[in-house]
């Protein structure tokens, strides 16, 4: 079947005339009745209801605009996106997500998720999940990767953006060990003594989780705030550098803590809060790589990952 076919009956549908229909695709009409009659003979159904004038599509016609219309579309925007580009061009998909997941979590995740997807490539956008989600939702994302915590959701639409449980992490305190041995406070502060607190800047989700944790904390914390950050890389290095404690996410905090660079200060699990990592992909999205790419995340993770916290 000749796309040029789906054309030329998506222009009939809509000047209802041959002659003009021919014309504006720059055909006889002898020609162009041909190909509506080729097109037909593939589909197995008339299209066309040719006993009135103005000719009008027949029942068959109009299910089979709808399809026409689509693939139409579809070739156009391939067409569009391979223009002028080189034959290693690959899918960009455009991940928004936290910083501390685009960094501590997305560069072996990347490698997971494409290494049976060619010619897929991704550009980052590490930000903070308000703006995260609203890339979505503004079409500037194919993919939104985030933190959730059921007591602060993340509120989209189920019927039109798909969601995905990646992994789990804990949200915990840490502090660099040179600190704690200088036995200048004990967790979780005094008045006499509070403790130094790295904290995140108000409005970061990390901020809202933080304040989940301290305000069901087994006893009130006393505290004293030495630096403020919407980024917990930022949290983490100035805790390693021994200015106080930083409530951080695994992914954040891993690397140091194996290294000896920090240490959990509570094993107390109402100091800390559970987290899911989730991804959302708008279902009305049909760019290049992001269906191939989200079937690869279902199989990677619709039986494996945990439930949503």
């Amino acid at each position: 079947m000749d796309t040029g076919w789906l054309q030329d009956f998506v222009t009939l549908a809509q000047v209802n005339n041959f002659t003009r229909a021919a014309e504006i695709r720059h055909s006889s009409q002898a020609a162009f009745s041909r190909r509506i009659r080729a097109l037909e003979a593939w589909v197995g159904a008339e299209l066309i209801d040719r006993s009135v004038f103005p000719t009008r599509l027949t029942e068959e016609g109009s299910r089979f605009l709808e399809h026409a219309l689509e693939i139409v579309r579809r070739v156009a925007d391939a067409r569009i996106d391979m223009a002028d580009r080189p034959s290693g061009y690959r899918s960009m998909i455009r991940i928004a997500a936290p910083h501390a997941l685009a960094t501590g979590m997305l560069p072996q995740w990347w490698h997971d998720w494409t290494q049976r997807l060619p010619a897929i490539g991704c550009t980052v956008n590490p930000v903070n999940v308000h703006d995260a989600v609203t890339s979505l939702v503004a079409g500037n994302a194919d993919l939104l990767v985030c933190f959730h915590n059921p007591q602060q959701p993340i509120h989209l639409d189920t019927a039109q953006y798909e969601r995905l449980t990646l992994c789990a992490q804990s949200l915990r305190p840490y502090a660099a060990p040179a600190l704690l041995a200088q036995h200048r406070w004990t967790f979780p502060g005094s008045t006499q003594r509070p403790m130094p607190v790295l904290a995140y800047s108000p409005g970061a989700y990390l901020a809202r989780m933080t304040d989940l944790i301290l305000d069901n904390a087994p006893q009130p914390p006393v505290m004293e705030r030495q630096a403020e950050s919407d980024m917990a890389d930022v949290l983490r290095e100035m805790a390693i550098a021994g200015h106080g404690i930083a409530w951080l996410p695994d992914c954040v905090a891993q690397r140091a803590l194996d290294a000896g660079l920090l240490v959990s200060i509570s094993e107390e699990p109402r100091w800390t809060l559970r987290l899911s990592v989730m991804a959302y992909r708008d279902t009305t999205n049909d760019r290049p790589g992001v269906g191939r790419l989200w079937n690869r995340l279902r199989n990677l993770y619709e039986s494996t990952a945990p439930h949503p916290a």
